[in-house]
């Protein structure tokens, strides 16, 4: 796949370069280089960062850092089992924890909440820092949810960080989180004050706090651009009608043309 000229794969994090100094230098570049797209269109076009990963993963799969991000490029494109397995792999390579949390939300992807919440409880999230284990408190919530358990996801997500007033990268959507899982029992007043703590919290815009405050204030959007253009093709239909005349009462326009004069 084509990768542009301005990608030279010194971009990616030192870290990932002090792994690749293992292969030969020009593979390495080709490598580092995918890996810059994967990073590069993640959001924007999981698809094709997903293809750029496998192309990584086919010039250097013994190297943890391209299986990991093997593994997130699947899992944004909901290829669960296939994130589920290159997450495993890197995790065997480095040792590290800090994957869990990924590796139990892939069983929820998969349909297997209870192997998420058993993953919740093991000591393994002990072992991470404080954002890992709120993405885990977040998972598990989640698996909670899927399996009917609404009151038990509230009570998970009920903890320090939540009644934190600090900001943390993490804490828009644990705010989030909590005021989605409020509003499903029907406490639209605790939701919407949760909604809007979401929305104070979300600089980057990674929630749609905002939306779903403007929806239980029955507040309604509407597309300016789609207004004008509907404006536009009435003003249009109308100049028309008054220049050849309107259609007869009663008289749709799948009923097809009126009876003309006979073709000479």
């Amino acid at each position: 796949m084509p990768i542009p000229d301005d990608v030279t794969g010194d971009e990616i994090d030192k870290d990932v370069r002090q792994e690749l100094m293992s292969l030969p230098k020009t593979l390495a570049e080709d490598v580092a280089r995918n890996l810059v797209m994967v990073a590069r269109l993640i959001d924007e076009d999981p698809e094709e960062a997903y293809a750029y990963s496998r192309i990584a993963l086919r010039l250097a799969s013994r190297v943890a850092a391209v299986r990991e991000a093997a593994g997130f490029a699947a899992y944004a494109t909901q290829k669960y089992s296939e994130a589920l397995a290159e997450f495993r792999a890197a995790r065997r390579m480095t040792g590290s924890v800090e994957l869990w949390p990924v590796m139990a939300d892939c069983e929820r992807g998969l349909g297997r909440p209870e192997k998420a919440l058993a993953m919740a409880g093991e000591p393994e999230v002990q072992k991470l820092d404080k954002a890992g284990q709120v993405e885990m408190r977040l998972v598990a919530a989640g698996a909670r949810r899927d399996m009917g358990q609404i009151d038990a996801a509230i009570v998970t997500l009920q903890s320090s960080e939540l009644a934190s007033h600090s900001v943390q990268p993490w804490t828009a959507r644990l705010r989030y989180a909590y005021a989605d899982a409020l509003l499903e029992v029907g406490r639209e007043d605790e939701a919407r004050e949760w909604f809007g703590k979401a929305l104070e919290a979300d600089k980057d815009g990674s929630t749609d706090a905002s939306d779903r405050l403007a929806e239980l204030d029955g507040v309604e959007f509407v597309d300016v651009l789609d207004e004008e253009a509907d404006t536009a093709v009435t003003a249009h239909t109308a100049e028309a009608d008054d220049e050849t005349g309107s259609a007869p009462e009663g008289r749709d326009e799948q009923d097809g043309p009126a009876a003309g004069p006979a073709a000479n």
